[in-house]
Protein backbone atom coordinates (compact mmCIF):
# COMPACT_ATOMS: atom_id res chain seq x y z
CA UNK A 1 0.00 0.00 0.00
CA UNK A 2 2.67 2.13 0.75
CA UNK A 3 4.54 1.48 -2.80
CA UNK A 4 1.16 2.85 -4.40
CA UNK A 5 0.84 6.03 -2.50
CA UNK A 6 4.52 6.92 -2.95
CA UNK A 7 3.99 6.25 -6.45
CA UNK A 8 1.02 8.54 -6.06
CA UNK A 9 2.99 11.33 -5.09
CA UNK A 10 5.63 10.77 -7.59
CA UNK A 11 2.83 11.09 -10.40
CA UNK A 12 1.95 13.82 -9.22
CA UNK A 13 5.09 15.49 -8.73
CA UNK A 14 6.70 14.67 -11.50
CA UNK A 15 3.05 15.92 -13.58
CA UNK A 16 4.90 18.87 -14.96
CA UNK A 17 7.60 16.39 -16.74
CA UNK A 18 4.53 14.37 -18.13
CA UNK A 19 3.01 17.51 -19.59
CA UNK A 20 6.52 18.63 -21.01
CA UNK A 21 7.36 14.75 -22.54
CA UNK A 22 3.54 14.43 -23.65
CA UNK A 23 4.02 17.92 -26.22
CA UNK A 24 7.40 17.07 -27.27
CA UNK A 25 5.82 13.52 -28.88
CA UNK A 26 2.61 15.10 -30.32
CA UNK A 27 5.21 17.88 -31.88
CA UNK A 28 7.35 15.08 -32.78
CA UNK A 29 5.26 12.52 -33.89
CA UNK A 30 1.48 12.83 -33.32
CA UNK A 31 -0.70 11.15 -30.89
CA UNK A 32 -1.00 8.98 -29.25
CA UNK A 33 1.50 10.12 -26.94
CA UNK A 34 1.60 6.52 -24.82
CA UNK A 35 2.52 3.16 -25.73
CA UNK A 36 0.88 0.08 -24.34
CA UNK A 37 2.11 -3.28 -24.46
CA UNK A 38 0.95 -6.71 -23.49
CA UNK A 39 3.03 -8.02 -20.99
CA UNK A 40 3.56 -10.67 -18.36
CA UNK A 41 3.28 -10.22 -14.66
CA UNK A 42 2.63 -12.17 -11.17
CA UNK A 43 1.85 -15.86 -11.67
CA UNK A 44 1.79 -15.78 -15.39
CA UNK A 45 -0.61 -13.17 -15.44
CA UNK A 46 -1.46 -10.79 -18.46
CA UNK A 47 -1.42 -7.16 -18.09
CA UNK A 48 -0.69 -4.02 -20.31
CA UNK A 49 2.15 -1.88 -19.46
CA UNK A 50 2.48 1.67 -20.07
CA UNK A 51 4.99 3.90 -21.36
CA UNK A 52 5.80 7.15 -23.41
CA UNK A 53 5.69 6.26 -27.01
CA UNK A 54 9.30 6.57 -27.95
CA UNK A 55 9.15 4.33 -31.57
CA UNK A 56 7.33 4.76 -34.68
CA UNK A 57 3.51 4.00 -34.80
CA UNK A 58 4.75 0.80 -37.59
CA UNK A 59 7.39 -0.90 -35.16
CA UNK A 60 6.77 -4.61 -34.75
CA UNK A 61 5.39 -6.04 -31.24
CA UNK A 62 8.66 -7.95 -30.16
CA UNK A 63 12.22 -7.71 -28.08
CA UNK A 64 13.62 -4.76 -29.05
CA UNK A 65 17.31 -7.16 -29.27
CA UNK A 66 14.98 -8.88 -32.35
CA UNK A 67 14.54 -5.75 -34.31
CA UNK A 68 17.25 -5.00 -36.73
CA UNK A 69 18.22 -1.46 -36.66
CA UNK A 70 16.29 -0.53 -33.85
CA UNK A 71 17.59 2.70 -33.92
CA UNK A 72 15.28 3.83 -37.42
CA UNK A 73 12.17 3.03 -36.00
CA UNK A 74 12.84 5.38 -32.99
CA UNK A 75 10.59 8.96 -32.85
CA UNK A 76 13.20 12.21 -32.80
CA UNK A 77 12.61 12.22 -29.48
CA UNK A 78 12.27 8.47 -28.76
CA UNK A 79 15.90 8.01 -28.53
CA UNK A 80 16.64 10.71 -25.88
CA UNK A 81 13.40 9.14 -24.10
CA UNK A 82 14.76 5.50 -23.41
CA UNK A 83 18.33 6.86 -23.10
CA UNK A 84 17.26 9.13 -19.85
CA UNK A 85 14.57 5.95 -18.67
CA UNK A 86 11.89 8.94 -19.28
CA UNK A 87 9.75 6.52 -21.49
CA UNK A 88 9.70 4.23 -18.38
CA UNK A 89 7.34 7.05 -16.29
CA UNK A 90 4.29 5.84 -17.08
CA UNK A 91 5.00 2.78 -15.42
CA UNK A 92 3.71 4.77 -11.74
CA UNK A 93 0.54 4.11 -13.24
CA UNK A 94 1.32 -0.29 -12.89
CA UNK A 95 2.75 0.63 -9.65
CA UNK A 96 -0.53 2.30 -8.29
CA UNK A 97 -2.97 -0.43 -9.75
CA UNK A 98 -0.55 -3.13 -8.18
CA UNK A 99 0.68 -4.76 -11.54
CA UNK A 100 4.18 -4.05 -11.04
CA UNK A 101 6.69 -2.75 -8.13
CA UNK A 102 9.37 -0.62 -8.38
CA UNK A 103 11.93 -3.06 -8.02
CA UNK A 104 11.85 -7.06 -9.20
CA UNK A 105 12.67 -8.54 -12.59
CA UNK A 106 11.43 -7.21 -15.69
CA UNK A 107 8.09 -7.76 -17.43
CA UNK A 108 8.22 -10.30 -20.19
CA UNK A 109 6.41 -10.03 -23.45
CA UNK A 110 3.70 -11.79 -23.84
CA UNK A 111 5.41 -13.58 -27.19
CA UNK A 112 8.65 -14.24 -25.39
CA UNK A 113 7.72 -17.87 -24.62
CA UNK A 114 11.57 -19.25 -23.57
CA UNK A 115 12.18 -16.15 -21.14
CA UNK A 116 8.46 -16.83 -19.60
CA UNK A 117 9.03 -20.61 -19.72
CA UNK A 118 12.48 -20.56 -17.89
CA UNK A 119 11.68 -17.68 -15.56
CA UNK A 120 8.79 -20.04 -14.67
CA UNK A 121 10.54 -23.12 -14.11
CA UNK A 122 12.60 -21.65 -11.05
CA UNK A 123 9.83 -20.11 -9.40
CA UNK A 124 10.65 -16.01 -10.70
CA UNK A 125 7.07 -15.86 -12.22
CA UNK A 126 5.57 -15.92 -8.94
CA UNK A 127 7.12 -12.46 -8.07
CA UNK A 128 5.96 -8.88 -8.92
CA UNK A 129 7.51 -7.72 -12.17
CA UNK A 130 9.89 -4.27 -11.20
CA UNK A 131 10.60 -0.55 -13.45
CA UNK A 132 14.59 -1.73 -12.58
CA UNK A 133 15.98 -5.05 -12.06
CA UNK A 134 18.98 -7.05 -11.18
CA UNK A 135 19.06 -7.89 -15.07
CA UNK A 136 18.57 -4.04 -15.74
CA UNK A 137 20.97 -2.91 -13.89
CA UNK A 138 23.74 -5.62 -15.16
CA UNK A 139 23.44 -5.30 -18.93
CA UNK A 140 19.53 -4.60 -19.53
CA UNK A 141 19.03 -4.88 -23.74
CA UNK A 142 22.39 -6.55 -23.80
CA UNK A 143 21.56 -9.47 -21.90
CA UNK A 144 20.95 -12.94 -23.56
CA UNK A 145 17.83 -14.65 -22.40
CA UNK A 146 19.85 -17.17 -20.33
CA UNK A 147 22.04 -14.56 -18.46
CA UNK A 148 18.12 -12.59 -17.70
CA UNK A 149 17.21 -15.59 -15.76
CA UNK A 150 20.20 -15.91 -13.89
CA UNK A 151 20.24 -12.18 -12.92
CA UNK A 152 16.21 -12.92 -12.03
CA UNK A 153 17.10 -16.23 -9.98
CA UNK A 154 19.67 -14.73 -8.36
CA UNK A 155 17.26 -11.71 -6.98
CA UNK A 156 14.50 -14.01 -6.36
CA UNK A 157 17.10 -15.94 -4.25
CA UNK A 158 18.86 -13.15 -2.07
CA UNK A 159 15.64 -10.38 -2.14
CA UNK A 160 16.56 -7.87 0.63
CA UNK A 161 16.14 -4.19 1.53
CA UNK A 162 20.19 -4.08 1.26
CA UNK A 163 19.94 -5.46 -2.01
CA UNK A 164 16.95 -3.47 -3.33
CA UNK A 165 18.40 -0.25 -2.18
CA UNK A 166 21.37 -1.21 -4.26
CA UNK A 167 19.29 -1.26 -7.56
CA UNK A 168 18.05 1.45 -6.73
CA UNK A 169 21.74 3.27 -6.50
CA UNK A 170 23.09 1.59 -9.96
CA UNK A 171 19.44 2.12 -11.39
CA UNK A 172 20.26 6.03 -10.75
CA UNK A 173 23.96 5.33 -11.77
CA UNK A 174 23.24 3.81 -15.07
CA UNK A 175 20.58 6.33 -16.12
CA UNK A 176 22.75 9.21 -15.44
CA UNK A 177 25.49 7.72 -17.90
CA UNK A 178 22.91 6.72 -19.84
CA UNK A 179 24.31 2.92 -20.14
CA UNK A 180 23.10 -0.03 -21.38
CA UNK A 181 20.38 1.28 -23.89
CA UNK A 182 19.78 -0.14 -27.15
CA UNK A 183 18.01 2.05 -29.87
Amino acid sequence: MLTKIFSFILLIVLLPLFIIVSLAIVVDSNFPIFFKQKRIGKDNTHFWIYKFRTMKLDTPDIPTHLVKNSASLNTSIGLLLRKLSIDELPQLINIIKGEMIFIGPRPALHNQHDLIKLRTDIGVHSLLPGVTGWAQVNGRDKLSITEKVKMDEFYLKNQSLFLDLRILFMTLVKVFKREGVNG
